[in-house]
């Protein structure tokens, strides 16, 4: 018998990121972590900054999401984020050096900084390193 699936839809206003049939979806949502299979209960959440997991065919695959919501309804879940990533589409040098710029401009305090937005670019860092990671990029 074969597995029953959900469609996945992953938009971020530049582009459909994703779209695809899919096993599982597990995201960070406002109230923390939730795990979405076919014929869940419909909900709309808010979406933290952090890594997708999808879940197809016994394979997941991995997804750097910055936040965003995510509805489901009628075995399907649609993803709207200010901008994802799959995890092999991550350029990791690049990452290392947005979460070390971040990093840095926390730590010094520049008259000029402004906090939320560093902290916005940290997560965003830390959420693509960690895609990369799971899905079994290079480490260090």
């Amino acid at each position: 018998m074969a597995e029953k699936l959900q469609k996945l839809i992953v938009v971020t206003p530049s582009r459909v990121t994703f779209s695809d049939e899919c096993r599982m979806v597990v995201a960070r949502g406002a109230g923390g972590e939730l795990g979405i299979l076919p014929d869940h209960a419909p909900l709309i959440t808010s979406l933290k900054t952090d890594v997708i997991r999808i879940q197809k065919d016994g394979r997941w695959r991995f997804m750097a999401v910055s936040n965003g919501f995510m509805e489901v309804k009628d075995n399907r879940v649609v993803i709207i984020a200010d901008s994802a990533e799959m995890a092999e589409e991550i350029d990791v040098e690049r990452a290392r050096r947005a979460k070390e710029r971040a990093e840095e401009r926390l730590r010094t305090r520049p008259p000029d900084i402004d906090v939320v937005r560093a902290e916005a670019a940290l997560m965003r860092a830390l959420a693509r390193l960690k895609a990369a990671e799971l899905a079994g990029g290079p480490r260090r």
